[in-house]
């Protein structure tokens, strides 16, 4: 497993979204570029904006960045 930043798997948007940069895994919810998360949002039962400038601990399994830990 790797430490990984923020914003290396998301990207920011000016409306305060964010957006993944790859298909990504947490628990078993997958996502991908194109679906903008905004405050409140759960996947995985997590708000992932309320994480922005913290670390994740994840590794990849095929294309999929598969979350596993925040730091």
């Amino acid at each position: 497993m790797a430490r990984i930043t923020f914003n290396s798997v998301f990207t920011q948007h000016e409306d305060h979204s964010i957006e993944p940069r790859q298909k990504i895994r947490v628990g078993g919810v997958s996502l991908g570029p194109g679906v903008r998360l905004s405050k409140g949002v759960l996947i995985g039962g997590l708000d992932f904006t309320q994480f922005l400038g913290r670390d994740f601990e994840a590794y990849t399994d095929g294309d999929t960045l598969v979350i596993t830990g925040i730091y």
